[in-house]
């Protein structure tokens, strides 16, 4: 079933543009990997700049993750900064805010004047049974100096001990914007990029040579060089669209990894949750069905979907040069599920060094800061184990074992997350080729 987004974009007056595939070599200083937000975000930041450049989606725009994402515009991610300032300190978790607080702004900005369903709402992250973690992120924010707010959960019908709360974040239909955004870019759609030979992108209809190549495919497809295929793993999440479901104006997430989300859309109550690592098992859509019927008894469930999201190893994004070795190589991934503000803020930092223009948090971000973290090893068991495994089909990137995911009738990766359909077809990188069934 699709998501509320696509459905919307098919039933009202704003439609993604269509663009023709190549069919021709061409040369261009900027090649755009990825046609989703991040990489049109890319190419509308270069547009502005007065940079040459080529985007190249191997499908239609946005039909990747980014039509997927519950769409909440937010520098709130979970509990995160209590978590940073332990690991990383005070000033780069206040870093990390400021970033986050900077691309929500150019968000409000740039949706100004658009019908992209854009509006101002607060964002809570909740718990269901540990106040004291909320406590320590109060602790944490107070440090780096934001005025966030300890409260009750009125809205919600189910008890918890209390949320923390960030005023005045956003929500929106992204791909209505992005259907404005789109306009007029310089864009390829069904241009599938099958290997790269230094600089040179070769594709079914012809090859792009660029002195610049920005990787925007959600999860990295060069697996020479930057090794996030254990720098990285895949989550799954499920989402319900609820119709009758009541009124909750705030945008919801349990600080629990296991937890619920929610937020409206129209009269919509959108319930995510039931996740699980690409490859392994969880509680998908049974899970969220099960809540609703609890919950919101006469609610009727008129969308599902599922995202997928790569998750780093310390819960921020790698936004930057794809490794030492590739100077002229970029990278956007690893957007832990807040790819709204990632994706602005990747698209500001990358199109800065592009330009040559200096950007305060291009080195927070950066895809060679150190990751002397057990969260590898971790990775590196788990694409092991896969690797061994003596079962059929495998996966055509690095050779594991598929499982069957019954939910979605699909065939996935645990290693890193590529993902088929029943008949063979990719429908999840980074795997670049259909599965030979």
């Amino acid at each position: 079933m699709n998501s509320v987004w696509t459905e919307s974009v098919k039933q009202g007056g704003v439609g993604l543009p269509r663009f023709d595939s190549l069919g021709e070599n061409i040369k261009s200083d900027v090649l755009i990997i990825g046609g989703g937000i991040a990489g049109l975000l890319c190419a509308y930041h270069l547009e502005k700049a007065g940079v040459s450049y080529t985007l190249v989606e191997a499908d239609r725009i946005c039909s990747g993750t980014t039509k997927n994402t519950t769409a909440k515009i937010t520098s709130q991610h979970g509990l995160i900064y209590s978590k940073l300032v332990e690991n990383e300190g005070v000033e780069r978790a206040r870093a990390y805010l400021l970033a986050n607080e900077a691309a929500l702004s150019e968000y409000r900005t740039l949706a100004r004047g658009l019908d992209c369903d854009f509006e101002t709402r607060d964002s809570y992250i909740y718990s269901l049974n540990d106040r004291a973690a909320l406590e320590k992120e109060m602790e944490a924010l107070s440090l780096i100096g934001y005025n966030a707010e300890l409260c009750d959960t009125p809205e919600l019908p189910f008890d918890t001990v209390g949320a923390v709360k960030f005023a005045r974040q956003a929500q929106f239909n992204p791909l209505k914007f992005l259907a404005y955004i789109a306009k007029g870019l310089n864009i390829f759609e069904n241009t599938k990029v099958r290997e790269l030979r230094g600089l040179v992108a070769v594709t079914d209809k012809g090859e792009i040579e660029a002195k610049k190549i920005i990787i925007a495919t959600h999860f990295p497809i060069i697996n020479k060089h930057g090794a996030y295929f254990v720098k990285m793993y895949q989550h799954r999440s499920y989402v319900v669209a609820l119709e009758g479901a009541g009124k909750i104006d705030g945008m919801y997430l349990d600080e629990s990894s296991g937890g619920l989300s929610l937020r409206r859309y129209k009269d919509l109550l959108l319930l995510g949750g039931g996740g699980h690592r690409t490859g392994k098992s969880g509680g998908a859509y049974q899970e969220l069905e099960a809540f609703a019927k609890k919950k919101f008894p006469f609610a009727s469930i008129k969308y599902r979907w599922a995202a997928q999201d790569p998750i780093t190893l310390d819960s921020m994004p790698y936004i930057g040069n794809y490794s030492s070795a590739t100077p002229d190589v970029f990278v956007i991934t690893g957007f832990n599920k807040w790819g709204m503000t990632s994706a602005m803020l990747a698209a500001r930092i990358i199109s800065d060094s592009i330009i040559g223009a200096y950007n305060e948090y291009s080195e927070l971000f950066s895809p060679s800061r150190p990751m002397r973290r057990p969260e590898m090893f971790k990775n590196i068991f788990s694409s092991a184990a896969g690797l061994i495994k003596p079962t059929r089909p495998r996966c055509p990137h690095l050779g594991c074992a598929l499982t069957w995911n019954s939910a979605e009738h699909s065939w996935d990766c645990p290693c890193h997350g590529s993902r088929f359909s029943e008949d063979g077809k990719l429908l999840d990188g980074p795997a670049t080729a259909d599965l030979d069934i």
